[in-house]
């Protein structure tokens, strides 16, 4: 494996520790959103509702994960129900076949802060926010129920009901010191049964319904629907997770970030690693030769003794140079090419002279030439041209 690729590996693998670690040593917080789910343990989830609910409804509750529109496509023509409905975002074809089911003699009670258009608008009445009190008391119009109420006094909604078409009932109100009485729970008959809708869906969290004297108030509640089979269509039946990323991971839009985030580091730990520059060897460069040769056929000349060739050659590499470099005739060896080779060269008169000589003398077949002559004129030459 790449020593780049086990650092990178190494450092992804120590970052997810820490993260792991900050979160099992983490101060527990109390999460006061008001999540209404039934596995939560929060103040505001339904833990305990959910535990209570069989023996609230003499176990003849019937908990369903599919949306109404799915449940009553399967078989429409269903014995009479009722139909629990508590915070759940449920589309318009599904509140449609609620409908339908209420007004072939089923009941359905919606507790929810936020009332579906489809329901009001079938129904007749508006809902908006008539409290913005810290604490709110709820309590029955039944006279039979006048002792029992319950008291928020924990981030209460405050919703009601502003405008209600005759002929609905008002089952419950909201009490204020400062305000008058509003109306929160109603019954509204729909065909051959009834919707029943209240406002303030607190009142059957886990935080008032461990409160003392609360649990009578959600009994009288519910005590409005009959005797059979109820439906409770429920919302976020998988528990939700506790895992440090659940916020990301609960968000589409994050949770595709966070997986493109983590796919994108190991497709650059991969390839940084695989493209990074190997270790190029050594290569030693080509052996230049020439001096070499050059070096060999001196040694073969001078173990020859053939003095005059030698000097012969300079003299032709040196008239080369000077007809190459200094642009300066050579076919005559005379005065005027001494004299030109003395402006173009500027060295010596003497030293020209002497050199000019040693050429004629290697360009003469007959001329007798020492070792020594070969020498000075090498030196010579090499001087003038330096």
């Amino acid at each position: 494996m790449n020593k780049t690729f086990k650092i990178y590996a190494v450092i992804f693998i120590v970052v997810m520790i820490i993260m792991a670690l900050f979160e099992v040593n983490k101060t527990e917080s109390t999460d006061w959103r008001k999540n209404f789910d039934i596995n939560q343990k929060s103040p505001f989830g339904l833990f305990v509702f959910a535990q209570e609910i069989n023996g609230l409804f003499k176990n003849k509750i019937k908990k369903i994960d599919q949306a109404p529109y799915d449940y009553y496509n399967q078989d429409d023509e269903r014995p009479q129900h009722n139909i629990l409905i508590i915070e759940n975002k449920l589309d318009k074809q599904s509140w449609n076949k609620i409908l339908n089911q209420v007004s072939s003699g089923s009941d359905a009670m919606l507790i929810v802060s936020d009332i579906p258009k489809e329901i009001s608008d079938s129904i007749g009445y508006y809902d908006s926010n008539i409290s913005f009190e810290d604490e709110n008391v709820l309590k029955l119009t039944d006279t039979k129920y006048q002792n029992d109420f319950i008291k928020l006094d924990k981030f209460p909604s405050g919703r009601g009901f502003t405008f209600i078409k005759p002929g609905i009932e008002i089952l419950g109100k909201t009490v204020e010191k400062n305000n008058t009485d509003q109306a929160n729970f109603i019954r509204v008959k729909f065909g051959e049964g009834n919707i029943f809708v209240h406002s303030e869906p607190l009142f059957i969290t886990n935080y008032y319904l461990l409160k003392r004297g609360s649990v009578q108030y959600t009994q009288d509640v519910f005590s409005y629907l009959d005797n059979r089979e109820t439906v409770w269509f429920v919302e976020g039946s998988s528990k939700t997770s506790q895992f440090f990323l659940r916020f990301i991971l609960s968000n589409p839009a994050l949770k595709y970030a966070w997986w493109v985030l983590l796919g994108g580091l190991v497709l650059f730990i991969f390839f940084n690693a695989k493209r990074k520059q190997r270790i190029v060897p050594v290569i030693e460069p080509l052996k230049n030769t020439s001096v070499d040769f050059v070096k060999s056929i001196g040694n073969l000349y001078l173990q020859e003794g053939d003095f005059h060739d030698m000097m012969a050659k300079k003299a032709q590499y040196f008239l080369n140079r000077v007809r190459m470099d200094l642009l300066i005739d050579t076919q005559k060896i005379d005065e005027e090419f001494a004299k030109k080779l003395h402006l173009k060269t500027g060295k010596p008169e003497e030293m020209i002279g002497q050199a000019v000589d040693f050429i004629k003398k290697a360009t003469d077949p007959y001329a007798a030439v020492m070792k020594e002559d070969l020498e000075k004129m090498n030196r010579l030459l090499d001087e003038i041209l330096k």
